[in-house]
């Protein structure tokens, strides 16, 4: 990418349930002690937890999006998730990746350094964007793969998912899968040209929900998973 990427550029989530931030609502249990690693703005976490009645402590490398998040009144540390962290702060009842996974060199490695700071019984929440995602597809069909500023080709990806792929990840780390949820993408720029552009919002919108339902691993933008420590 030309230039240095805006950090604060994934700043402001709508709180749509069909939506990565909606859905981790839903699946995110109450009255629970939350750690949300690359927590970035913090506007995930908001939505997340909302009436939820949980404590939230949250970590963020970025010192910009730390302090954002900082000022929406969440609790956060500006730095990287280790043991020493968990020691003296854990365990948790829920440790959240938003939108984290796919940009660590191991995910398997963060995901076993986090469930040892969960309770028994405790929850990994996460989402990850789904490479197999059909204009992803298309693109590769036309030789391309280009990266961009943000969306599911974000230049900061080092690690890319299928269904398939991140259910085998949690898996192989001993996690018990309790749910798997499928978000719309419908903000996602290939729906604002084209032929889609040229329909009526509410058409697009429901045009958009029936094939994710219907085709989950083509049209689904994210994977949102949710899964269990054993006791």
């Amino acid at each position: 990418m030309r230039g240095q990427l805006d950090p604060l550029r994934y700043d402001g989530q709508s709180d749509d349930p069909r939506e990565v931030p909606g859905i981790l609502h839903a699946l995110m249990p109450q009255s629970a002690r939350v750690l949300d690693v690359g927590c970035g703005t913090g506007s995930v976490t908001c939505v997340a937890n909302k009436g939820k009645n949980n404590r939230v402590l949250a970590i963020e490398p970025d010192a910009n999006r730390s302090a954002v998040a900082r000022s929406r009144g969440i609790e956060v540390v500006c730095g990287f998730l280790d043991q020493e962290f968990l020691a003296q702060n854990g365990p948790f009842d829920v440790v959240m990746f938003s939108d984290v996974l796919e940009h660590l060199a191991s995910p398997s490695d963060m995901l076993r350094l986090a469930t040892s700071g969960l309770k028994p019984g405790g929850f990994i929440l996460a989402s990850v964007p789904n490479v197999a995602h059909w204009s992803i597809r298309l693109k590769l069909l036309l030789g391309r793969f280009n990266y961009t500023e943000t969306g599911l080709c974000d230049a900061t990806h080092l690690r890319w998912f299928t269904q398939g792929t991140l259910e085998e990840l949690f898996r192989s780390e001993g996690l018990e899968l309790v749910a798997l949820r499928h978000s719309f993408g419908s903000f996602l720029s290939v729906y604002q040209r084209g032929i889609f552009k040229m329909l009526p919002v509410r058409l697009r919108l429901m045009c958009i929900g029936v094939m994710t339902k219907l085709f989950p691993r083509l049209f689904a933008c994210q994977f949102v998973i949710k899964a269990r420590k054993s006791n």
